[in-house]
């Protein structure tokens, strides 16, 4: 037996723990008496015109086509309206031969990592906070993940300290804007520093360094913000995109892998993509859905709702004394501990039936998300728990 595996198996992420609790206890004492904030699961619909589309499919469509396998990468029909969704939105010359059908966004890391990774010696940077599955991803290939510590001042990146962990190992490094937890945008400013640094640094160490952009959040932003397409500042970058979040389908599995014809070796990248996927097991990404992107690519849900909620939470919570982070996207707050020890604080959240995920597993100390992907009600509801919670201290 593999005795990773069987540690990874035994032992969830936290933010799974967390979900399973909440569900038990909504058993023992009810639903509505639970405040689940734990796991980024959306709480709205997805645009009806997904619905109607799927609808269509599964009405007119030759059951055997639509149920059949699509290319390794992925429909061509998909990938060309994808390709061509990206270049409407960034005036970018895109084709489906950049473009890799994925089951999600996880999907589309495990792959690009694979495809990049050659060496026990290989290092990824992640720059906190970052997604606790990270390490998972990066550390199956055999590489190292590395964390830069986080800027808690404005939690953009902290550049001076990426800097001083780049070494001659460094393969690539994870961008994920609008971040999750802390919802904070990394500004075109801060990306056109990061893109001069790194290329200094490909021309010392003499070999790409590469940004992975994870982006599930791309299309969840607020007051008017703009979400920088980082391949158009910095040419050795490639995106992993989810439709997750922006049309509300975690669990239906479905995203993609943007190699862009900007990257000098594009091709042998997505050649590498091809056969991560292949070894990974992950070719065809589920039909129905490729299918159904194919009418649905430029769509997004209501995303309203979630600035309701995002404004709301973080009014609410601030008028009470919690300090927050501002989040400018994403639906994650990242709300300041009552106490040194996110853990310990957590722990006393769920005696209020409050769910709070500690900020340790995102390489931070002392804070804790809330996802307010949830009811309007769930978070005015929270509101006195919140206050009790915070008299307890």
């Amino acid at each position: 037996m593999n005795e990773k595996m069987i540690d990874l198996g035994n032992n969830r992420s936290i933010i799974r723990e967390l979900f399973e609790f909440s569900k038990k206890r909504k058993q023992e004492i009810g639903a509505q008496n639970v405040f689940d904030f734990s796991i980024g699961n959306p709480s709205i619909p997805p645009a009806e015109q997904v619905t109607k589309v799927l609808i269509e499919l599964l009405n007119e469509e030759d059951p055997c086509s639509l149920h059949g396998y699509t290319s390794a990468q992925g429909d061509i029909e998909v990938r060309k309206e994808i390709a061509e969704d990206l270049n409407r939105r960034y005036q970018t010359t895109y084709s489906e031969n950049e473009i890799y059908m994925t089951c999600g966004a996880a999907a589309s890391l495990c792959i690009v990592f694979r495809a990049l990774v050659d060496s026990v010696k290989d290092e990824i940077l992640a720059i906190a906070p970052y997604f606790t599955e990270y390490k998972v991803f990066v550390e199956s290939t055999g590489a190292t993940l590395k964390v830069v510590s986080a800027d808690t001042t404005t939690f953009d990146l902290n550049i001076k300290e990426l800097e001083k962990n780049i070494t001659p190992n460094t393969k690539g490094i994870i961008i994920n804007s609008p971040n999750n937890p802390s919802g904070v945008i990394i500004p075109e400013k801060t990306l056109q520093s990061l893109a001069k640094l790194l290329n200094k640094k490909q021309k010392e160490y003499q070999h790409p360094i590469y940004i992975i952009s994870d982006e599930p959040y791309r299309e969840i932003v607020y007051d008017h913000r703009v979400v920088p397409h980082i391949p158009s500042i910095y040419t050795n970058t490639i995106i992993c995109y989810s439709y997750s979040k922006s049309l509300s389908l975690p669990g239906e599995r479905i995203g993609y892998i943007l190699v862009p014809n900007t990257i000098p070796n594009h091709q042998e990248i997505y050649a590498a993509c091809i056969g991560a996927g292949r070894a990974y097991g992950y070719v065809c990404a589920p039909s129905l859905f490729q299918k159904m992107i194919v009418k649905c690519a430029s769509l997004t849900s209501d995303m309203t709702i979630y600035e309701q909620n995002r404004n709301l939470l973080y009014e609410g919570l601030t008028k009470l004394g919690y300090e927050c982070v501002y989040p400018q996207g994403a639906f994650y707050l990242f709300v300041k501990s009552l106490e040194p020890d996110a853990n310990r604080f957590m722990e006393r959240a769920k005696s209020f039936n409050i769910i709070l995920v500690p900020s340790d597993s995102f390489g931070v100390k002392g804070y804790v998300r809330i996802a307010y992907c949830v009811s309007k009600d769930t978070i005015i509801r929270s509101l006195p728990q919140f206050e009790k919670l915070m008299k307890s201290y």
